[in-house]
């Protein structure tokens, strides 16, 4: 006969099956439990056949996993727990010590910072090319380069490039592209039909949509690539939580209504703004004048989707202290990085403190437009730049 404590670690009840619900269920394991030593010697973590140990995925990620991919239209995925993270798995798996990767000089800044670190230091080299010009592109590509990212539009200051010329320039040389799809969440375009052949996308931001969640995805079409990502992603001992996870799945039936939302929203409060004799300029993909808005056009449609997030460049007349107080006088829109969700979010960058020279003049103020009424969200603005008078 069992003893309590061993009766209620090996309970030989097992609930029936045929359970159904409108969410997956949750399931949490770093052991696996194999019926017997041939399941133990047999089972293949790579073919998602069956399980073997928790960072090789569990019901609940499995499940994540093949969504992620049928949204960016892709064939497998893998998860790591920020946007960053699959950055850097996408580095490590494609370079190597004497290869070269690069990247658009309008780059998500943590991107470029761990290239002028992690990886200068394990000898792979990187250098920044003009995403605007597939020629400059084309010129900066050597024996040397493995990997070429891409980003639409560019961190903070928002340039559409000409995606499909920059991922045709990539194939004609033999070189990997990988586009950071995050902006476009699966939604606005397909990176794949764009031409990447690695599309991430930091789930962080929409498709979690709660702003309480961080996650990544790095997804591919190719069996050779996913290889290539999978046994990087099974040495470095990337995991997700269960929960997080679950969050993330629960998200997704709303990530569309979500993401139209914030995009009807934010170009309505654009559109207000570009009256604004504070602001100098519009940089939002699109409106026309914003840098690639034709660019825009062509990937995403005449009346393609664009993601709730713009930046305003303030009038040059604002010195950066000003445009602090502005941003410190904002109520509704909170101080914050990330975006995609529910609560608006404002953040003020030096472009030249950022990236040295620049074609901006002024102060520029990136939004993320969250799920709040467009007319609260003005008066919040309007109120704000009363003090830059």
């Amino acid at each position: 006969m069992k003893r309590k404590p061993t009766e209620l670690i090996h309970s030989d009840y097992t609930p029936p099956a045929g359970f159904s619900a409108p969410q997956p269920g949750v399931f949490k394991a770093s052991t696996v439990i194999f019926p017997n030593v041939a399941a133990l010697r047999s089972r293949d973590w790579r073919s998602k056949s069956g399980y073997t140990y928790g960072l090789h995925g569990t019901p609940t990620t499995f499940i994540l996993e093949e969504r992620i991919a049928e949204l960016e239209g892709g064939a497998q995925c893998v998860l790591v727990p920020s946007g960053l993270a699959a950055i850097a798995h996408t580095n490590m798996a494609m370079l190597h010590a004497g290869d070269e990767v690069l990247l658009p000089n309008n780059v998500y800044g943590p991107s470029k910072t761990m290239a002028d670190g992690e990886l200068k230091n394990w000898g792979i080299g990187f250098a920044l090319y003009d995403p605007m010009d597939p020629g400059d592109l084309a010129a900066r590509i050597t024996g040397k380069t493995k990997l070429v990212w891409l980003e639409a539009p560019g961190s903070v200051t928002m340039e559409f490039p000409p995606v499909a010329e920059l991922a045709g320039v990539c194939r004609e040389r033999g070189v990997t592209s990988a586009l950071d799809n995050t902006w476009g969440a699966g939604i606005a375009f397909n990176g794949f039909d764009a031409g990447a052949d690695i599309v991430m996308q930091a789930l962080t931001k929409y498709p979690s949509g709660g702003g309480d969640v961080l996650m990544g995805s790095v997804v591919t079409r190719s069996e050779e690539l996913h290889e290539r990502l999978k046994l990087t992603h099974m040495r470095v001992g990337w995991g997700v939580g269960a929960n997080d996870a679950e969050a993330v799945l629960r998200s997704l039936s709303s990530l569309h209504v979500r993401y139209a939302a914030q995009d009807r929203a934010a170009r309505e409060l654009a559109e207000w703004l570009v009256d604004r004799s504070e602001v100098a300029r519009l940089l939002h993909p699109a409106f026309e004048g914003s840098p690639g808005h034709e660019h825009w056009r062509s990937t995403c449609g005449d009346d393609g989707a664009a993601a709730g997030l713009f930046s305003i460049l303030l009038d040059r007349r604002y010195a950066v202290d000003e445009v602090d107080r502005f941003c410190d006088a904002l109520r509704l829109f909170k101080l914050g990085y990330s975006w995609g969700g529910p609560v608006s979010l404002a953040v003020p960058y030096d472009l030249r403190a950022m990236r040295g020279e620049t074609v901006y003049e002024g102060v520029l103020v990136r939004l993320s437009i969250g799920l709040e009424a467009v007319e609260d969200l003005e008066a919040d603005l309007d109120q704000a730049f009363d003090v830059l008078d």
